[in-house]
């Protein structure tokens, strides 16, 4: 809706109505107040039943026997104080929801991204944050050899450890079958989050929208909190 537009109809209106009133009570001729009147009411009757289902059947004009036109300018007025405020309602009578402090997020991802998020570079911010993570866990496990993706894949593989290829296991009873699902899930997020966030952010050009950057950098401060918890067997 154009609530700006509206607005001005809805005021244009009301300013026309005392328009007509001043000269009705002057005893002049109202004749071009009408016609005024009578060629902007269909417009202003549609934005009110617009703005309030209860006001589906909203009239503006009357016919009073004794007085003759009558004009409902309080249904105007009351369109006019929804339009102005309708802003504000949004923001203010909002429900409550909680909100995601950047600086909140695991080191590894913050430390990285902070500079690029600053200058708002987003999708860069993205791309060191998931450097960062391959970079401790290449650290974690004393390897080189590997990166990203395959890299994790090699870290969670449920495999025994090999000489030069340690692993990474979630803390707890390994015989536990919730420990088992989380070290396969540990391994599912990390390997789709370079997957779907690093690789795209390395390589797709232009920027990601601050709001989608923040949610991918949420999501690589879950797969370092669980890089960081798991100790590793050699």
């Amino acid at each position: 809706m154009d609530r700006d537009w509206m607005r001005e109809r809805l005021e244009a209106f009301d300013e026309l109505v005392t328009q007509y009133w001043n000269v009705r009570f002057a005893n002049g001729d109202t004749s071009l107040e009408e016609k005024q009147l009578f060629a902007a009411e269909p417009t202003v009757v549609r934005i009110l039943r617009l703005l309030d289902p209860q006001m589906r059947d909203a009239e503006v004009f009357g016919d009073d026997e004794w007085s003759g036109l009558t004009i409902n300018v309080n249904g105007v007025r009351r369109g006019i104080g929804m339009l102005a405020d309708m802003d504000e309602w949004t923001t203010r009578l909002a429900p409550d929801a909680p909100s995601l402090l950047a600086d909140r997020l695991h080191p590894w991802v913050w430390d990285a991204a902070r500079t690029f998020w600053e200058s708002e570079h987003y999708r860069a911010a993205v791309h060191a944050a998931a450097t960062s993570i391959n970079a401790h866990l290449q650290s974690k496990l004393g390897r080189r050899d590997l990166s990203d993706a395959k890299l994790v894949q090699e870290a969670f593989s449920d495999k025994a450890p090999e000489p030069g290829k340690p692993r990474l296991r979630m803390p707890g009873d390994q015989t536990d079958p919730g420990v088992q699902t989380r070290q396969r899930g540990a391994l599912g997020l990390g390997q789709g989050a370079f997957f779907a966030l690093r690789n795209p952010a390395a390589h797709e050009t232009g920027d990601l929208a601050q709001q989608e950057a923040l949610e991918q950098l949420a999501t690589l401060s879950l797969v370092a909190r669980l890089i960081d918890r798991c100790h590793v067997m050699t």
